[in-house]
This record gives structure tokens, C-alpha cells and sequence, in this order.
């Protein structure tokens, strides 16, 4: 199966899976409602395009921040590698090589895997297969991230994406374990191990048992079995191979936990704060579990909270994920348009009477996910959860 496969037709259905790729495997949990509101916002939002003379992929400034991160990436590697001679110079290249990976995670990858780099096809695989670069398998992030969590964001059993198993807690209808009263603690640091698992182990488990958490995926087979191995290979030789020609075991290990806790918890945190917050809302489907109450765009505007959308310096590093619920609505367009995106989506919102969830600094979202690990942790919590307003955080309706 193509990358390209589930990326059909516009911009306001490119997250859904077909209906024929859903039966087959045995998904048919579907969204109600009247989607008038979704048809509308894509109306105005290709207004805006178009009055503005502006393409929604294939941007110039899309192409230059790709140069500056892969040149950053490469040079850093190389100092690393084959410069630093102490540790003090080895360690703030790693910082910058971790943070390097989490910007082409963020930037380049994200909008390729998602289409949304360009019009042609095959620069769109090319810049996804940049995940394969820096030891993740764009062909297994396609089904968990771009299908699985795109389609039913925050739902307990079909997002991947907050399916953390025994470890923590990140939804109301996951099991509580006697140990999540502290996972508000001792999250934030296997957070960092976020890379290293995908790297060691989250690829291989999932080709091995042809799931995703606890959804079955169709495993690459062809050109796509041939990126996953060829990738893994690339990943292998550049984090290990290469650096044990000059370095000792012991070195190269070290460095490679630093880099890859860097990326990790940049990754990790990320997501957090735009799903895994007090504002958002994890529905549950209907009694027989085959349907969700409201439409699909109601369904992501109500599971998902912007963050600092001000900070132009933030939303450079990662990618416009600060812009969340743009993304979410229209993830093919580039994340470099998200800003102008975001003034249509809140007046079209405030126009139908939907809430428009934001934090409005890092640092309030940082806090909003705090509290509700914290919460999730304790021995009683509700069921259900209703999006809350607290002094850090604004939601507009």
C-alpha cells in the first residue's frame, strides 16, 4: 500500500480512511451530525487562498527552512562525529543534533507525510521519508498518527497516539494503576525515552504483531518494505556504526541516549499540550460503539487546544504545532500558512457559536497537562470530561 494511499480528494477529508479501507479492518465507528459548519470553513479558508494569491503548499519559505534544518542536522552529526574530541564539546552538539531531529519530526516530515509539503506526490514521500532518516518508519506513522489519531483524536481505543499501556494515563476510560498517582511525576522523564523506544523498539513490535496499539494495520509490502529496511539500516549505521569507527562503545552510547531523550521529550510534549490538556475532550462513542455524536470537525475542535499562538519564534521550531487545530482541520495545508488559517477558523467559529480552544503561552499549556495527569492519577475521576475554563487558559466560542 502507497504512503500516498489515504490522501485523496480536498483538504477536508484527506485525515479520513476510506470506507472500504475501514471495513476491511472490521472499523466502522463513523461521525454524525450535520457538517454544514466543516463545509463552510473550507469554503472561506479557499477563499482566503485565493483572494491572497497564495498557494497552500510548494512555498519558498517551506523550501528554505528545510535547507537550514537539514544543514543544521548534518553539521551538527558531523562535528559530533567526527570533531568532538571531549566531552564538553560533545555534549551542546548533541543538544543541537536531538533538537535538529525533533525540527525535521516537526517541520519536514510532518508536512510531507500529511501532503501537505507540495502538489507533487513524490516530494511529499521524499520529505516523509526524512522520519526514516532519523530512525522512525514514515510507512507505520502514516497508519498511527496520520490515520488512526487524525481520524479519532482522543478517543480511548482508536487513538494510538494516548495509548501509553500500563504506563500512564492519558484518557478517562483507560484503567487506572495504583502507580499513575505519581505519573504527573515520573512521566516528564520517560518522555525522553519517547525516541528511544521508537528507535529500539515501537517499529519492530508493531511489524512483528500487525498492530498499532490496539489496531491492526497492514504491513508494508514492496517499495515500502524496502524504505522501512533501507531506513532502518540508514538509522542504525549513522547513531551507531559510524560513530563506533571513532569512539569508544561506552561514548557513542551515552551521546546517542542524550540526543535521542532531546528529541524525545521535545516529541512527546509537543502532542501533549495540544491533546492531553484539561481543555480537551475524550468523548466516547455511542452505546454499540459504532458511532461518535457529532461531526468530524466539531469532533476536532473539541479535542484539540492551541498554544502560544503569538510566539513566532516557537511555532518556527516546531513546525506550526503550536497551530494544532488548524493542522487538525486542514492538515494539507502547510504548516507555514497555519497563522492565516487560524483568523478564518476563530471568526468562523465564534460566527456558528463553537469553541475555539486556546492556551495562550507555552507555559500555560505545559501547567494544563500537569494538572491533568494529576488528575488522571488519582484514585477517583469522572468518567466523561467536560472541557473546563482555568485563569491559564481561553476558550473562545
Amino acid at each position: 500500500m502507497s504512503l500516498d494511499s489515504s490522501h485523496r480528494g480536498d483538504s477536508s477529508a484527506d485525515s479520513l480512511p476510506a470506507d472500504a479501507h475501514a471495513d476491511r479492518l472490521g472499523e466502522r465507528l463513523k461521525f454524525s451530525g450535520d457538517n454544514s459548519f466543516h463545509r463552510e470553513l473550507r469554503r472561506r479558508v479557499d477563499a482566503e487562498f485565493k483572494h491572497s494569491g497564495t498557494r497552500q503548499r510548494d512555498s519558498a519559505q517551506m523550501y528554505l527552512k528545510t535547507t537550514v534544518i537539514l544543514a543544521t542536522f548534518a553539521l551538527a552529526y558531523v562535528a559530533l562525529v567526527f570533531f568532538a574530541g571531549t566531552w564538553w564539546q560533545a555534549l551542546p552538539l548533541a543538544l543541537v543534533l536531538g533538537a535538529a531531529m525533533a525540527g525535521i519530526g516537526f517541520n519536514i516530515m510532518h508536512d510531507g507525510g500529511h501532503q501537505a509539503y507540495s502538489e507533487r506526490r513524490w516530494i511529499n514521500r521524499l520529505m516523509a521519508m526524512t522520519l526514516d532518516l532519523v530512525g522512525g518508519s514514515s510507512y507505520i506513522w502514516q497508519w498511527k498518527h496520520a490515520r488512526f489519531h487524525h481520524t479519532w483524536v482522543n478517543v480511548a481505543g482508536h487513538d494510538s497516539d494516548i495509548d501509553l499501556g500500563v504506563l500512564g494515563r492519558l484518557s478517562p476510560q483507560q484503567p487506572r494503576r495504583t502507580w499513575h498517582r505519581w505519573q504527573h511525576i515520573y512521566l516528564w522523564v520517560l518522555y525522553g525515552v519517547t525516541a528511544i523506544r521508537w528507535h529500539l523498539y515501537g517499529d519492530f513490535r508493531d511489524m512483528i504483531t500487525g498492530t498499532i496499539g490496539e489496531r491492526p494495520f497492514a504491513r508494508p509490502r514492496g517499495g515500502d518494505l524496502v524504505v522501512f529496511l533501507v531506513g532502518k539500516l540508514a538509522f542504525f549505521t549513522l547513531a551507531f556504526g559510524l560513530p563506533l569507527v571513532f569512539h569508544s562503545i561506552g561514548a557513542v552510547l551515552l551521546f546517542y541516549t542524550v540526543t535521542a531523550a532531546v528529541a524525545g521529550v521535545l516529541l512527546a510534549l509537543v502532542f501533549q499540550m495540544a491533546h492531553v490538556v484539561e481543555e480537551a475532550a475524550f468523548p466516547v462513542p455511542k452505546e454499540g460503539g459504532q458511532q461518535m455524536d457529532t461531526p468530524w470537525a466539531i469532533h476536532q475542535l473539541e479535542t484539540t487546544v492551541d498554544f502560544a499562538r503569538g510566539n513566532r519564534v516557537l511555532g518556527w521550531l516546531i513546525g506550526g504545532l503550536n497551530f494544532q487545530v488548524e493542522h487538525h482541520l486542514f492538515p494539507r495545508i502547510s504548516h507555514v500558512h497555519y497563522p492565516q488559517v487560524a483568523r478564518v477558523v476563530e471568526d468562523t467559529c465564534r460566527e456558528y457559536g463553537v469553541t475555539y480552544r486556546e492556551h495562550r503561552t507555552f507555559a500555560a499549556g505545559i501547567a494544563s497537562h500537569y494538572r491533568w495527569l494529576r488528575q488522571l492519577g488519582r484514585p477517583v475521576v469522572a468518567a466523561t470530561i467536560t472541557p473546563t475554563l482555568t485563569p491559564a487558559s481561553v476558550l473562545r466560542g
